[in-house]
Formats: C-alpha cells, structure tokens, sequence
C-alpha cells in the first residue's frame, strides 16, 4: 500500500529556496509497518493553477491509499502547506481514505473541524504517561512530546482515545472515517513500539 506523507516547509535563506522535508525516521516508521512512504509536495496546488495539472490526479496516480499528516512548524506559518493538507483531509473524506495526523497532522484535522488550539505548557521534549479511558484501546503508556498547542476540544464527529494527566488532548478517532490524531511522534523513538505499529497498520488496512 501507498501511503502519502506531507512534508514540512523549510526556508534556506542562503539559497533564497523552500523546500519541502520529512524525517527519515518517519520513512523507517512507515517502512516498518509494511507500506510503502510516498512524501506529497507542497507545491502541487500551486502548479495546477498554472500547468492545468491537480493533486488529486497525483494521488491517484501514484495510487496513494492512506495519507500521514505529519509533525511541524505551527499551522498559519506556511500557508502553502496548510492548504495541502486541508485539501488532503477533503479528499481522504470524500473516498473514505485512511489517515493519522501526527502532532501538527492531528492539530490539523481540528482545525479543519472549526477546533482552536490553546498554549500548553510541559509539553515540549518530554516524556508523560496517557490516560485511556477504553481498556480495550492499545495505545502507548508513555508517549514522547514535542508540541507547546493543544486542541480545545475534540471535533464534532471525533471520540477522545487518550488524555494526559494536564488534561490536554492526546488522541483522538473519527466515528466514521478510518482516521486517528496522535499528538506524539512514534517515529522518534529509538526503537519503534509495536503497539503503535500494530495499530497504525489496522487504521490503513480498515475498511469503513
């Protein structure tokens, strides 16, 4: 299986150039789970206004079958890419794709939702445990975190997964779709946990 993954926006002042970027850990993380990581350029958007061309052929060309949004700078810094990715989240709605949102990825789909992000404080380079309120959800009991905004609330037609103990949202699923917010990154553990693998692998392989 294909699986799309967004990239950061990075600005090289010396070359006066944006690129886009994904952690190699990430690539690993989705090799290891068994599909095969295919990064989405920024820029598409942009250029089919100019060369008539249009992500969405793009994805369906590259036959892309679940989309990653992954972790970065805040939403609103790089408009380019927050397009990209509400244009992802409309899309992967409309034919049902699966998707998780990492970090930024799940503060995105709240955003898409009307959710507002409020400051947290704790919550960059640490480590903390989760409260799950399902018994029978698999999750970490421990998770990494590296984001100084929370959601709110959960979004309309979302179900809270995991909570921290500050009460900050730390997971949450779609009660339709095959999508699932993680607000840590399981590709910057040193040894990748299988629980997260397991579950990622059972998000993409849904059939909702």
């Amino acid at each position: 299986m294909n699986v799309g993954i967004t990239q950061r926006i990075e600005f090289i002042a010396a070359n006066n150039e944006y690129r886009d970027s994904v952690d190699q850990r990430l690539i690993e993380w989705v090799v290891s789970a068994g599909f095969t990581p295919v990064p989405i350029p920024n820029s598409i958007l942009e250029a089919s206004k100019l060369e008539d061309e249009c992500l969405e052929s793009w994805l369906v060309e590259l036959d892309i079958q679940a989309l990653i949004l992954s972790g970065g700078p805040d939403i609103g810094k790089f408009p380019k890419r927050d397009d990209t990715e509400s244009f992802l989240l409309s899309w992967a709605d409309k034919f049902s794709k699966p998707v998780l949102g990492i970090c930024r990825g799940m503060q995105m789909m709240g955003y898409r939702y009307g959710v507002k992000l409020s400051k947290v404080d704790g919550h960059v380079k640490k480590k903390h445990g989760l409260i799950i309120p399902n018994i029978n959800i698999k999750l970490p009991e421990s998770v990494n975190s590296f984001h100084n905004l929370a959601l709110n609330n959960i979004p309309d037609n979302f179900s809270l997964l995991a909570s921290s103990s500050d009460e900050s949202i730390e997971a949450m699923k779609h009660d339709t779709l095959p999508w699932e917010g993680w607000m840590w990154h399981p590709e910057r553990e040193s040894i990748f946990n299988p629980c997260e693998l397991n579950r990622v692998r059972s998000l993409f392989n849904s059939e909702k």
